[in-house]
This record gives C-alpha cells, structure tokens and sequence, in this order.
C-alpha cells in the first residue's frame, strides 16, 4: 500500500488551514465533522469561511502565512491558490513532522484525505491512492446505493448492548455467532425499522435463552484460477467468519486479504495437490473453530479417514474461476 490507512482521535486534532477560500472552507467543513479546534490563516475570508468562523467561534489569525505560527498544531493544510505559498507551507509543516496536506499537489503531502461514507458512528473511508478518482467516486455511489442510512443505528444498539452480551456469552466465537444473527436478524430489521423498542425487548428476550456454543467446522474452497473477483457470496461469508486459515504456495496470496483479518494463518510447506493437512484443520474445528482451507485450482477431495471418524462438519465450495 501506498498510504496507510488510519483514523485519527477526533479530540487530540488541532488542525491549521492556510487560505480562506472556496477550497478552505470544503477542508473546514468535513474537520467540523469531528472537531471545533480549528485554526484559520488568511488575511481575508470569502463569506463560507467566515460563516463558518463565526458560526463555530473558530480562531482566526488575521493575515497571510507566516511562518513560525504551526508548532501548535498537528494537522496542517495548505488551501491557497499560490503555488509558492503552499510549498513554503509544506516546508515548514514536514519540518515539523506534522501530517501535512497541500491541495492539489500530492507530491508535498504527507496523508492524503479519502472518499468518505458517513453512517456515523460507521465511517467508511475509501482511497484510490491518487490515481482514478473517477474510478473512485463511482464505486463510493455504489456503496452508498446498498448501504442503509439506519446502519449506524445498528452500531449505536450494539454499543449499548455490548457489556450485557458479553457478561452473557462468555466465548469471543459465540459473540460473534450472537450479533451476527441478531443484526442479521428480526431484531436488526427492527432496529433499521424504528422500531427500537421492540428491538431491545427482543435482544433482552434472547439474552435470556441458553446460546448453544459454535460447532466447528471444515470449509474447502476450491479457487480454481484464484481470480478474487469470481468468488462466490457463499465463499466470501465463510472467510468472514472464519477462525483459521490454511493455503499453501499454489493459493493466490489476493485471497488472503478477503479473510477475516483476526483469523489465524497457517501457511502450509506442502501444496494440497501432494498433500493436505487434514490432522490440523480436524484439530483446530473440535476445539470449535471455523477453519477455511484454500485449495488451488480443483480437484475432488480424496479420501481421509480420520476427517470421517472425527464427525467434523465440512463443506466444499467452488469459487474463483
């Protein structure tokens, strides 16, 4: 990756625009999206920031840059239409080590802003690295077509909800195994409903009823050509929930980074087409985890007599083409 992605505490940011202008004020409103300390430096303000200025009770230094005023700060933008300015802007900035952002000049930043999809408190932040920001704000317009507006709601009840689940259901897999048919549930269309009342007394209900424990669980995903655009909805629902993972030198490494990412990895020395770890993966499911074994290209399972007397539930998916 080009750019690490990373999400900032709204409450540590103190952030220095320089410009007062059309560009300014857009950087202005998307930091209000978290936080009122914001600094000004501009001479002049176009009536958008000096609304905002007022509006918000920001702090406005009254002239052009100068340096010598960004050591207080921590996020600094240069928003001017002068070339020179920014770049002088830039210089200090990086100097200082401060995460700097100089618009339209990608070359003199150090953090670039991304494509932004807020359903507070779930944010969605997307980045082209710079490259296709056509390409870019037409996958943003996708998501936002599917996402629900409601979705943050879903994040709010889950928040409030979370010690009591937790004092509930003990195990980190059987949480999971709970939210997930409860968002996916009555209760999470209740709650993208309105209906939040009910969605509570629900939960509370369930809460109530004894959850039987996770069963473990083989899941054999035959990626034939290993393409990660052809994988299948029923294979990209198994790796989300997957608690290990077992691929080998054969295996497009791409899919990897469509498995849960706390799944635990294990990379195998010997490809599935001479041998596959059968011992392991069994293991692994009767302590009642979901394991996912990558297998390159396809080819029928061969027979294992210890997968058949341990009882371990399997699956086979074909995907990838």
């Amino acid at each position: 990756m080009k750019y690490f992605p990373i999400y900032l505490d709204a409450k540590h940011i103190n952030a220095m625009i320089i410009g007062g202008g059309e560009v300014a004020a857009r950087k202005i409103e998307l930091l209000l999206k978290s936080t009122t300390n914001i600094s000004i430096m501009s001479e002049t303000l176009n009536s958008s920031v000096e609304r905002l200025v007022n509006l918000h009770q920001l702090n406005w230094l009254k002239h052009n840059y100068q340096p010598g005023h960004l050591s207080n700060s921590n996020i600094v933008i240069a928003a001017t239409d002068s070339v020179e300015v920014n770049s002088a802007v830039a210089t200090e900035s990086t100097q200082l080590k401060l995460l700097t952002n100089v618009v339209d000049q990608p070359e003199l930043c150090t953090y670039i802003t991304p494509a932004i999809i807020d359903r507070s408190p779930i944010i969605i932040s997307m980045s082209s690295s710079g490259s296709a920001p056509i390409l870019l704000r037409m996958l943003r317009e996708q998501i936002e077509k599917t996402l629900p507006n409601g979705y943050g709601k879903l994040a709010d009840f889950s928040f409030k909800f979370r010690d009591h689940v937790k004092a509930r259901v003990k195990s980190l897999r059987e949480r999971r195994t709970f939210w997930e048919r409860t968002l996916r549930g009555s209760i999470g269309q209740a709650i993208l409903d309105g209906r939040t009342t009910s969605a509570e007394q629900q939960l509370i209900a369930s809460l109530q009823t004894q959850t039987p424990p996770p069963s473990g669980e083989i899941v054999f995903i035959h990626t034939k050509e290993g393409n990660p655009d052809n994988l299948t909805l029923s294979a990209h629902r198994a790796m989300q929930f997957a608690d290990a993972l077992f691929y080998d030198g054969e295996v497009n490494v791409d899919l990897i980074e469509y498995v849960r990412r706390d799944a635990e990895k294990f990379p195998q020395a010997i490809n599935s087409s001479i041998l596959i770890n059968y011992q392991h993966a069994i293991e692994l499911a009767e302590q009642g985890q979901k394991v996912i074994y990558f297998l390159a290209g396809y080819r029928a399972l061969p027979h294992n007599k210890a997968l058949k007397i341990s009882h371990v539930a399997t699956k086979e998916i074909i995907s990838g083409d």
